[in-house]
């Protein structure tokens, strides 16, 4: 059984009400996210999180960046879940919780947007409809996400998506097809002797050659590669 709530060393995230719990994969898309994002934290002053869950993404943004922060969430129980560790945190002022569809979102404009969306489109959905609606696209396609935020993505802006490496090609399409580019690109594997699980994406609306990297979470003895501590070590207790 997953423990109610995960801490790091400046804020926790309480998740018993959240269907998608804390995982390695998301801590790591958020750290590497904050990384880059805090090169350009004098530039960033607005970030939309789209399908925030227990409101990690937005909480580890917070801790490398000024922002204002937007995390959008259409559950009932996870939008308080995330409303909750919100207010628990050092940076409650500057992150705001939305309950809503992001489909139905104003025509406003952000400095930046960061999504770990639904994995198994097309998959055999979980009996558990919270559970469902949170590892699968029921409620919102992958071109869908691509296509809204490029909306709502300023002309200068990055959104960052975590997809499943199995969708990376599939992705690619419905990023050209959306006249976007991808500028930065992290395959990832579980240990160095996996095959790529992961894809960690930063696009942007103008046409770049896209930079591609490599990462191991573990090295062959289980341990931590350096790699994933040194981007991990300002959040994990024990690094």
């Amino acid at each position: 059984m997953s423990n109610h709530y995960f801490q790091f060393k400046q804020f926790t995230v309480q998740q018993q009400l959240a269907a998608m719990k804390v995982t390695t994969d998301a801590c790591l898309f958020g750290a590497w996210a904050a990384n880059d994002l805090e090169k350009n934290s004098s530039t960033i002053s607005s970030v939309l999180d789209i399908g925030a869950g227990t409101g990690l993404l937005s909480l580890m943004l917070a801790q490398k960046t000024n922002a204002q922060i937007d995390a959008m969430e259409i559950d009932d129980d996870a939008f308080e879940q995330t409303k909750e560790n919100f207010n628990a945190s050092p940076w409650n002022n500057r992150l705001q919780a939305l309950h809503n569809d992001i489909r139905k979102m104003p025509m406003l404009s952000y400095d930046s947007i960061i999504s770990n969306p639904p994995f198994y489109e097309n998959d055999l959905g979980s009996p558990d409809p919270k559970r469902s609606s949170a590892h699968h696209d029921s409620t919102l396609l992958l071109s869908e996400l691509i296509n809204i935020s490029k909306r709502l993505l300023n002309k200068q802006g990055c959104f960052y998506l975590l997809i499943p490496f199995k969708r990376l090609e599939e992705a690619k399409l419905m990023i050209i097809e959306n006249g976007m580019a991808i500028s930065k690109m992290c395959n990832v594997k579980q240990s160095v002797s996996h095959t790529f699980f992961r894809s960690m994406l930063i696009i942007r609306h103008n046409t770049i050659d896209a930079k591609t990297e490599e990462l191991a979470i573990r090295q062959n003895n289980h341990e931590y590669s350096d790699i994933f501590k040194a981007l991990l070590k300002d959040y994990y207790l024990y690094l």
